[in-house]
């Protein structure tokens, strides 16, 4: 078997990444988004934040792509490890491509100086099966959850933005599109890292760490994915403190397909419903400015009852449970 790097500039490689992704998810998940050769290449180009995935393609001896691996090498924080998704072609499953490019992305990150590696998966038996074999241990469930607009009850959103609105009376809400005004870069540090709040069940890691730098990094990083931002933040009226945000990227490639970015309280403000008042406030301003939109994703740790609770009042539904392991080296 071939093992070869991708480069965001190699369209046919790519096209086969996109490909072997696109017939293994139709088989292991088939409801889950389907991947572009745009987006593929942006993510090796840009990453969430301008810290780009790695792609390998592994072809066999006929020269059929089999299997794409990606990896990611954080650098902002948690710099002692390794992540990344193996999808192999329903047609060569055999166990041998697995176990050969497992070992290869685990010696680049043994090359890399890295100590840890972390795995992510469907919850599916042969899935599992796969991460237990090469000694990777469950540790945490995350959900993905998709909202269908067209079936919302917009008299249910309107109910819990309203009940939302008397119970935060001291509260303010700004809605921007696109990247942050320069005033509100370095208190939107604090909120971001709100998210360091989330449950992490057992996993090993560090708490993300933000500045005004990283935060540019993802505005452009998600711009020059051709995603369109939009932000609802709630401000505190007599202190200017942002209290807590919501964020929501639509594709311009599939205007129809929107993505649930963020959604966090800072502390100390917590316990006035801002979480329930961005995110409806934010479905009220998604219906006029992207009539396209039909659908929005989210993924919440399995463990999230609060996230879980407001989002399932918003008409989300389960669409794939994915395990995250980790192994040391």
């Amino acid at each position: 078997m071939e093992i070869t790097e991708l480069s965001p500039d190699d369209e046919a490689g790519c096209i086969d990444a996109v490909t072997v992704q696109s017939a293994a998810f139709a088989q292991d998940c088939p409801e889950l988004v389907r991947p572009t050769l745009r987006g593929f290449a942006n993510l090796l180009r840009y990453g969430w934040d301008l810290e780009p995935q790695r792609g390998f393609l592994a072809r066999n001896a006929d020269g059929r792509a089999v299997a794409v691996a990606t990896v990611s090498l954080p650098t902002y924080d948690n710099t002692n490890q390794v992540w990344f998704e193996l999808t192999v072609h329903p047609d060569h499953r055999d166990g041998a491509v697995e176990a050969e490019l497992i070992e290869y992305v685990e010696q680049l990150a043994r090359d890399e100086g890295r100590t840890m590696m972390g795995f992510g998966g469907f919850d599916l038996p042969d899935a599992i099966e796969l991460a237990h074999k090469h000694g990777y241990e469950q540790k945490a469930v995350e959900v993905n959850r998709r909202q269908d607009l067209a079936g919302l009850d917009w008299s249910i959103v309107r109910s819990l933005y309203d009940e939302a609105v008397a119970a935060s009376t001291a509260y303010e809400l700004v809605t921007l599109t696109g990247a942050l005004p320069e005033d509100m870069l370095d208190g939107m540090i604090a909120v971001t890292a709100s998210i360091n709040d989330a449950p992490k069940d057992d996993l090993d890691i560090e708490d993300d760490v933000y500045s005004p730098e990283r935060l540019r990094a993802y505005e452009e990083a998600q711009a020059k994915s051709d995603h369109t931002l939009y932000r609802v933040i709630a401000r505190e009226k007599a202190t200017g403190e942002l209290a807590g945000h919501t964020v929501i990227a639509v594709e311009r490639e599939r205007p129809h397909i929107g993505e649930q970015h963020d959604t966090a309280v800072a502390r100390e403000h917590r316990g006035h419903r801002l979480g329930a008042l961005v995110k409806t406030a934010m479905l009220l301003k998604l219906r006029d400015a992207e009539p396209a939109l039909t659908q929005v994703d989210t993924w919440n740790a399995e463990s999230n009852n609060h996230m879980i609770g407001i989002n399932e009042q918003l008409n989300y539904t389960i669409v794939a449970r994915f395990l995250a392991y980790q192994k040391s080296l």
